[in-house]
């Protein structure tokens, strides 16, 4: 009893996360009382978000809409990391965290650049006027489709992008 006292009372301070004590009972005794109460704990809390996503569209097209900027920001990793069928193809630690870093690094610039692009569209009054708001809604800086990930590059750090920044 005093255990799941101490383990309730952690779960709602948040000091806690239900898997890591669930993980301390499927070690010892998978039928502990304590156990089989977080268990049933989370099918309610389940259940209760599945009636809620089940009975709002709101929600629903909010989940939807987010689960398409994800896998939309996947298709842009697989864009960016087209190399070796879009894997880290090492064990060595240091190099797959390289490798992570350098694809975050590249994903920063081209959301930067691309929104310092469509801005600089969007301050031309022509272009701005013609945006209704499921346009301006549906603006999104992650696009590569003008990008050449193969070839040669010139590079000249003394050279700056024709983009004017926002002032």
């Amino acid at each position: 009893y005093d255990q799941m006292i101490k383990y309730a009372t952690a779960l709602r301070l948040g000091t806690a996360e239900t898997e890591a004590i669930l993980k301390r009972f499927t070690r010892s005794n998978l039928s502990h009382p304590t156990y089989r109460a977080l268990a049933e704990l989370g099918k309610v809390i389940k259940t209760i978000f599945l009636c809620k996503y089940l009975q709002d569209e709101s929600l629903r097209r909010e989940i939807n809409e987010s689960l398409n900027v994800v896998e939309n920001w996947n298709n842009a990793n697989g864009f960016i990391f087209f190399g070796k069928g879009k894997e880290i193809s090492t064990n060595c630690l240091e190099d797959q965290e390289v490798a992570v870093l350098s694809l975050h690094l590249l994903q920063s610039c081209l959301v930067y650049v691309n929104t310092l692009m469509i801005q600089s569209v969007l301050s031309e009054p022509e272009w701005m006027n013609k945006m209704k708001p499921d346009d301006l809604r549906a603006l999104t800086p992650l696009i590569w489709s003008h990008v050449n990930p193969y070839g040669t590059f010139r590079l000249n750090l003394d050279e700056r992008l024709p983009i004017q920044t926002a002032a």
